[in-house]
């Protein structure tokens, strides 16, 4: 195991982290660097994704390899609709030997959690791990037990079959730092995916390079990367539109602006800038902020997307130009 031994971290220290990070996941995961350096938001922002992809893409080994390339415990809970709760954040079991009742962690105790097919279980299954997700912590008969960090979430839905399936409203949905869709690799992608996985599993080459505590560090460095105010004003501009775009029944809500805001952090220092630019937002809009929206009766109609209405707002607001911001940069260096 290759472990990073650094006395503090900096912004350059985790462009590197996440470069060898990017080159661990790479030797399993072919050609899917956009979601991959999504699912590295989402853990410096210490929030969870959303994967809506057809089954046989890859979700499952991607979660894995990045668990291992960042030296966490991995669980997989296959959601069914007789899962319980329980079956979640575990139970208390009677020790007859020690007259005791002893705790049995569910599967949820764990430091990057895959929840496969999320919307086949019930809603209190869905608001069980929802709560944990939020909250950090599962309490089982009035105990309250904290989760491990870092902790994320992978959810996946199929986007495909709706038999069987209890959708997941909107207010949780809205608890999702993104939603991603994977897709299908390029002919050239899968040939080299079938010629990696011929003979070995290439998940057991991956090592870690990072500790728990240098991503808790990391974090909070995330969160001191500067957001000019020109810039701020380009995220206010965008969530302001959306609830007033006549396609959407539902904007942005205050929890999707500081989600895009702290994304656009992460995202800045992942690419070793100290400093936030419009083009971290207008990248990170769409994964971060579709899944908010409620398109209108109209739109659903015709048959419109959020994403194709998000992209069509995210096209008419006005973007900063540099020398908004720029010469404040440069004073700032």
């Amino acid at each position: 195991m290759v472990m990073l031994n650094e006395p503090r971290l900096d912004i350059a220290t985790i462009h590197r982290i996440v470069q060898q990070i990017q080159q661990q996941v790479g030797r399993v995961i072919v050609g899917k660097d956009d979601v991959v350096e999504l699912m590295l938001v989402a853990l410096l922002c210490e929030g969870h994704i959303l994967l809506e992809d057809v089954p046989g893409t890859g979700k499952t080994t991607l979660a894995k390899t990045l668990a291992r390339s960042i030296g966490c415990e991995f669980n997989r809970i296959q959601f069914t609709p007789d899962l319980l709760p329980s079956d979640i954040t575990g139970v208390n079991v009677f020790n007859q030997r020690d007259n005791v009742f002893e705790f049995r962690p569910g599967p949820v105790m764990a430091q990057l959690v895959l929840a496969d097919e999320i919307n086949r279980a019930g809603p209190r299954t869905q608001s069980a791990l929802l709560e944990a997700m939020e909250e950090r912590q599962v309490t089982v008969d009035g105990v309250t037990r904290a989760l491990p960090y870092p902790f994320l979430v992978m959810a996946t839905q199929n986007p495909i079959e709706l038999d069987g399936t209890f959708p997941l409203p909107e207010a949780q949905v809205d608890r999702f730092l993104m939603r991603v869709k994977m897709g299908y690799p390029a002919r050239d992608e899968e040939r080299q995916i079938l010629r990696r996985f011929r003979t070995e599993n290439p998940l057991e080459t991956v090592d870690a390079v990072i500790s728990a505590d240098d991503i808790r560090a990391a974090s909070q460095i995330c969160r001191q990367v500067h957001i000019h105010q020109a810039v701020e004003d380009y995220l206010l501009d965008l969530v302001r539109a959306s609830r007033e775009q006549h396609d959407i029944e539902l904007g942005v809500s205050p929890r999707g602006s500081l989600a895009l805001y702290r994304a656009s952090q992460a995202l800045a220092a992942i690419h070793g800038r100290d400093y936030v630019i419009p083009d971290d937002m207008k990248y990170l809009a769409v994964p971060v902020l579709q899944h908010r929206l409620a398109l209108s009766a109209d739109a659903r109609l015709h048959r419109r997307t959020t994403g194709e209405v998000l992209a069509k707002l995210i096209e008419q607001t006005t973007v900063p130009v540099e020398e908004s911001w720029g010469k404040a940069l440069a004073q700032r260096t």
